[in-house]
């Protein structure tokens, strides 16, 4: 029996190559529903920023809804880093947050992106049939307060802190400070001196005789 010629097999056609940079026109997209908010942010809006059309933005992101969750996770993944890193370096827990806190102020007010945090304020005040959106960017936030809870929890096991701190309550007090500058940046239109001066009034909450 001969064996079979394999070069007259048909070949599975690859996948259309994209005509666009995928990451620039992400990059753009985010800014849009930094901007405008997950719902309010129109399809025309999204795509004359991103520089393609609607068929380009389905077979590249698959549909509106995926585009938002896939930003939002680009945006977060970059923030937990970034917090990581600046909890890690910080000498202490105070210290810690006294940089997040000042930092959130200025990147908050930042002219090269809309004011606040993406996070914070583009999924607020959606309807009922996007829920599950709603739901997607809670954990977001809940992923930064997770961080910020876990170096609390080490600063008592240091003694940084007094031992009948409550770290999920601590931790919950400054993410809401964070939530509520962001709010403060969009509504002063990035009144940057406005949330250092938040920032500097939430320090005084710190537990102990630093407070």
């Amino acid at each position: 029996m001969k064996m079979e010629d394999v070069s007259k097999k048909p070949r599975k056609k690859s996948g259309r190559p994209l005509s666009f940079d995928r990451e620039a026109a992400l990059e753009r997209a985010m800014l849009v529903f930094w901007r405008y908010g997950y719902e309010a942010a129109s399809l025309q809006e999204l795509t004359s920023a991103m520089g393609i059309t609607p068929p380009s933005l389905y077979a590249a992101f698959g549909d509106k809804e995926k585009l938002y969750l896939e930003a939002v996770e680009r945006y977060s993944s970059e923030r937990c880093d970034s917090l990581q890193c600046l909890l890690h370096e910080a000498p202490t827990a105070r210290d810690a947050i006294e940089r997040l806190l000042q930092s959130s102020a200025v990147e908050m007010t930042c002219p090269s992106h809309p004011p606040g945090c993406l996070v914070a304020s583009s999924a607020v005040n959606c309807s009922a049939s996007a829920s599950h959106v709603q739901d997607a960017v809670s954990e977001r936030r809940d992923d930064v307060e997770s961080i910020i809870r876990h170096r609390f929890e080490q600063a008592v096991t240091d003694g940084e802190l007094p031992a009948d701190t409550n770290p999920c309550v601590l931790a919950g007090f400054y993410s809401t400070v964070l939530q509520g500058m962001s709010m403060q940046a969009r509504d002063t239109g990035g009144n940057r001196d406005r949330l250092l001066a938040i920032a500097n009034a939430a320090m005084r909450a710190w537990p102990g005789k630093n407070g």
